[in-house]
């Protein structure tokens, strides 16, 4: 078999060794943290969202005033050969 390596060993005494003291109010910070980063995370998609459909309204504006699907007319007339 294999011995173990340093890292495992070191592990290994790190985890029998004395465990360090928690903090009292460790629960209530880690609540608030992820509650702020939970409203961070809504109002970013919200404000995604929100240029999204600007961006959509825009250019739906725009393809109805500009029409890209139509022809150009012409901006030369055509030769004229019955003269």
């Amino acid at each position: 078999m294999k011995r173990p390596g340093r890292r495992e060993d070191h592990v290994r005494r790190m985890l029998d060794g004395p465990h360090p003291q928690v903090p009292a109010d460790l629960a209530e910070r880690a609540t608030e943290r992820g509650g702020r980063i939970l409203r961070r995370h809504r109002v970013a998609r919200a404000l995604a969202l929100t240029v999204l459909c600007v961006a959509v309204a825009a250019f739906m504006v725009w393809a109805v005033v500009v029409q890209p699907w139509q022809v150009p007319p012409a901006e030369t007339t055509p030769p004229l050969e019955s003269w």
